[in-house]
């Protein structure tokens, strides 16, 4: 009886893989469009996970990984009294906040005017030229803002001084600093941005709309009870992966726009880092402060994805 239950259990796993083979052979050209994204997560996303040991480790070059000694959880203890975890906290924080308040909802909104443009020529170049910005690095973006912003050789500065008013210090007033970070990720990625909604817009049934004119619906009521109710899900989505970088910010720009001046409000996890971890060669404490990061990230993520849920939408799992 045991041996006719082995052999069944047998057949069917035998069955099973092969209507797995043939469903995999039938859709082969999908499993080959999705093969480089695939290969790009398990190369530079799965494959590095084991460097997360360094963050328990004295990490020592010359010793390697396991040869490095074992110190559990020194380095976090380090990183969060540091004088200026709080600092980085505060800063990342309101940064990304700033963000989410001010940058998230453009998109949106530039998406819908877009979407209501009924010439498609028209249409086309307008969305060109917002997605341009873009593909600028974040160098070209911080030395049209200098010579736009400076001081001494800044564009508005000097038509404020031909004014006759006294220039104003945008770059190196902390003030300004976070407002100024806002501003050049609205203007960069603001287009970049509308790809996503206006994908969704488009999968709208033109039934409603005709059904929303029937009603006498204006056309901003036809976006406020057609357009945004079907885009919803795509925009708390995207809201909860936003949520997920909430400890992340973009180094690059940090970087290019700090200065001695700023640093009370530039100093965040990305640029300490850096600062400690690459300059300072402990690179023990780089990677602890980036699985940090990462946690907070994924602890933020089911956070509000739970929320999401518990309010009755769609969330990503």
């Amino acid at each position: 009886m045991q041996t006719q239950v082995q052999t069944i259990v047998k057949s069917t796993r035998v069955q099973e893989r092969s209507r797995l083979w043939a469903a995999m052979v039938q859709s082969k050209w999908m499993y080959a469009l999705a093969a480089p994204g695939i290969l790009y997560f398990l190369i530079f996303k799965f494959a590095p996970l084991w460097g997360l040991l360094i963050a328990f480790k004295e990490y020592n070059p010359f010793k390697g990984l396991w040869g490095s000694e074992w110190i559990g959880f020194t380095n976090f203890t380090e990183l969060f009294q540091s004088e200026v975890f709080y600092l980085m906290l505060r800063n990342t924080f309101a940064i990304n906040i700033f963000g989410i308040i001010f940058m998230f909802p453009l998109p949106i909104v530039l998406a819908l005017m877009l979407n209501e443009i009924r010439h498609e020529t028209f249409k086309r170049i307008n969305q060109s030229i917002v997605y341009l910005p873009h593909f600028l690095s974040w160098v070209v973006v911080a030395s049209m803002t200098f010579f736009m912003l400076s001081t001494d050789v800044g564009l508005i500065n000097k038509l404020i001084s031909n004014m006759g008013f006294d220039t104003v210090s945008f770059l190196s007033n902390p003030n300004f600093f976070w407002g100024l970070l806002t501003a050049q990720s609205m203007w960069k990625e603001v287009g970049w941005g509308t790809i996503i909604f206006l994908a969704a817009m488009a999968g709208v049934d033109p039934q409603q709309y005709e059904a929303a004119v029937i009603d006498g619906a204006s056309r901003m009521k036809q976006i406020w009870h057609v357009t945004l109710p079907a885009i919803r899900p795509t925009i708390i989505i995207l809201l909860i992966l936003r949520l997920g970088h909430m400890a992340d910010v973009g180094f690059e720009q940090i970087l290019l726009m700090n200065n001695p001046l700023v640093t009370s409000v530039s100093q965040v996890f990305d640029t300490y880092a850096y600062t400690i971890g690459i300059l300072g060669g402990k690179i023990s404490v780089g990677v602890t402060v980036g699985m940090f990061k990462g946690v907070v990230g994924l602890i933020l993520v089911m956070l509000s994805n739970y929320v999401v849920k518990k309010l009755g939408q769609e969330g990503i799992y």
